[in-house]
């Protein structure tokens, strides 16, 4: 971020009575650069054009209160996601419920030790380190998804398309928002081992033969290794989704011929998801098939090709694929 230039985090410290704002520049200088306003008004127009990493925010003042400006911070997309802290006289529990339910991220009373700022402030601020590297994490999977479009002739509207299936499936199998949005970001990088795969296979217009498909048999494991190996989180799931999508319930895929539940579950929500958006989908070699011509062909591979749950669960939500399907068309 611009405003980074020292690589110290930016806090926005606003009360009225400058003797409140010496005690926290005092309490806070030298491990951060400090912003001060002593208004609402004034607060509102450094926040918006210094975008600062905290707000540090009292209650009363004149003009714009606290409330007022915690609540204009928080309905501006340019400041919504700036973490508000109340730093305020005001000692009430009811208070401190309002100011957490209008978004803050945390109250402090005044007068304050300011060892407690310190650590609270530090705490706030690795959680919005953390929130910072799950994005930049997040913006790398779709750059390397991206890539992959480019060498394969699928469009980006399929990678869409076939992820938000991805994650409407995992919603109706019982997942949390939170994870069915990992799956849907995990399923873009699908096909990113296509990377390794030579254009003269990748694109070529007729039928692989035997040696050809051997190496486009290869990209799960490309793909795999593209990604590395991850204990846990969206980068863990991606390469379970590269490595696996083309595996089989029968056991009859590859590139291991894994069967039933040995195949990761993401990676058998993700290839129904795959395959769903691949019939209906209009390809050099083929016309889109109808929506009840792909669901049929579906249910006759439920136990074969398919894990029957995700069948079962992309059945519950019809509308929602039909919606994506219009929204998203090619």
């Amino acid at each position: 971020m611009e405003h980074r230039e020292s690589q110290k985090f930016t806090l926005l410290l606003v009360d009225d009575e400058p003797i409140n704002l010496q005690v926290l520049r005092h309490t806070l200088q030298g491990q951060y650069r400090l912003l001060f306003a002593k208004d609402g008004a004034s607060a509102l127009t450094l926040a918006a054009n210094e975008r600062p990493d905290l707000i540090l925010l009292d209650i009363m003042m004149p003009g714009l209160s606290g409330y007022e400006v915690c609540q204009q911070l928080k309905q501006l997309p340019i400041t919504e996601h700036i973490p508000v802290m109340f730093v305020s006289a005001m000692a009430d529990s009811k208070d401190e419920c309002r100011a957490l339910e209008m978004g803050a991220v945390d109250y402090i009373t005044k007068p304050f030790h300011p060892q407690i700022v310190q650590a609270r402030v530090k705490t706030h601020l690795s959680l919005v380190r953390a929130k910072e590297v799950q994005q930049t994490r997040l913006q790398i999977v779709q750059c390397l998804g991206a890539a992959a479009e480019y060498k394969d002739n699928e469009t980006g509207r399929h990678v869409i398309r076939m992820s938000k299936y991805a994650k409407l499936i995992a919603l109706a199998l019982g997942y949390s928002e939170e994870m069915a949005d990992d799956i849907l970001h995990a399923a873009a990088m699908h096909d990113i081992g296509k990377i390794g795969i030579p254009d003269a296979i990748l694109q070529k217009p007729g039928k692989l033969d035997a040696d050809e498909w051997r190496v486009m048999q290869t990209h799960p494991e490309i793909g795999a290794r593209i990604i590395g190996e991850h204990s846990s989180g969206l980068l863990h799931l991606a390469a379970q989704v590269a490595l696996n999508h083309h595996e089989k319930w029968d056991g009859s895929g590859y590139p291991a011929g894994k069967s039933g539940k040995d195949i990761p579950e993401v990676a058998r929500i993700v290839a129904l998801a795959d395959v769903f958006d691949a019939l209906t989908s209009v390809r050099p070699y083929k016309s889109a098939w109808s929506i009840d011509a792909a669901l049929s062909h579906i249910q006759q591979q439920s136990g074969r090709h398919f894990d029957p749950a995700t069948v079962q669960a992309l059945m519950q939500c019809l509308p929602e694929v039909e919606q994506i399907m219009r929204q998203w068309a090619d």
